[in-house]
């Protein structure tokens, strides 16, 4: 079945959709709001459980209506939450816009509980990780306990993903404890100093991780697809119209997770990652638009 522990953040997704961005100031008429559950490590959580591996979820939570929303949706997905809860803080939540014409999206996060996420809660999940086959996570909460998370995992031998969203600067000694990174072209840029414009530009920047540690750069480009080190583009899935990219990255990140953990090499698990967010961005929303396992793989075989 393969097993993929996730340390992340969940946040209740406030979602706005209007013609564009207000400035300043500004009050401008949205099309349409809904609420749902999000965050990076919940929504990869949730991707790869609907893909039917077993997923643990190392997170922490305020007691509150935002709180069940999580545990509800990790229950349905088939998370299992490994979880803290701060009865002096919220659970998180995040404003979303979302441009009607194109789909593309602006966030804002305020992961309340989850900023108090620490070492010493990865340390007391040790076992947990150790029993792994992968362990990914991103930088919503505190570098440290990412940090301390890569650590236990790597002295495990289990593989180590780090999706470094939201962009911020990172020490070589994060980037070494990483077998893949999976940044996309504006935290590529913030981390290597490459901007990316062509697959040249990639190919540099992957040659950049290398130098600085990570054994397997993965840089993810939209619709183009994802670039591999010393392999190339693999292309992405065009499974329909594009309704809204917000979770495509962690969909990609969360059929990633499932294929490695399943045992499939790099390429196969990076192409399973392209054709669970070719599907995702057909739909609204974050979590809610993970597909299953049979959805994925009628497109890998059609």
């Amino acid at each position: 079945m393969g097993h993929v522990v996730i340390l992340g953040v969940f946040v209740a997704d406030t979602a706005y959709r209007a013609e564009r961005m207000p400035i300043i100031g500004e009050t401008v008429l949205g099309n349409s709001f809904s609420l749902g559950p999000g965050g990076k490590g919940s929504n990869q959580a949730v991707a790869a459980g609907r893909l039917g591996v077993k997923v643990s979820m190392i997170s922490r939570l305020g007691k509150d209506d935002f709180g069940q929303m999580a545990l509800e949706t990790w229950k349905s997905s088939g998370v299992t939450p490994f979880i803290e809860e701060d009865k002096d803080s919220y659970t998180g939540a995040a404003y979303i816009f979302i441009e009607e014409s194109t789909g593309d999206n602006a966030i804002i996060i305020s992961p309340g509980a989850a900023a108090n996420i620490s070492p010493e809660d990865l340390e007391n999940k040790k076992e947990l990780i150790v029993n792994a086959d992968v362990f990914i996570t991103q930088l919503e909460q505190p570098i440290e306990a990412a940090k301390k998370g890569l650590e236990i995992a790597r002295s495990a031998g289990v593989k180590t993903i780090l999706n470094p969203a939201p962009a911020v600067k990172l020490p070589n000694e994060i980037l070494s404890l990483c077998d893949f990174i999976t940044p996309n072209e504006t935290e590529t840029e913030t981390l290597t100093g490459v901007n990316i414009s062509t697959l040249e530009d990639a190919d540099a920047a992957c040659k950049k991780f290398v130098e600085m540690g990570v054994k397997n750069p993965i840089i993810t480009l939209g619709e183009k697809g994802a670039y591999l080190h010393d392999h190339g583009l693999i292309e992405s899935y065009k499974v329909g119209k594009v309704l809204e990219t917000t979770g495509a990255g962690d969909a990609f990140n969360g059929g990633f997770a499932a294929a490695l953990a399943e045992g499939r090499s790099t390429l196969d698990a990076i192409n399973f990652g392209c054709a669970t967010a070719g599907i995702s961005v057909t739909r609204a929303g974050t979590a809610p638009s993970m597909p299953t396992r049979d959805e994925v793989e009628k497109i890998l075989t059609t």
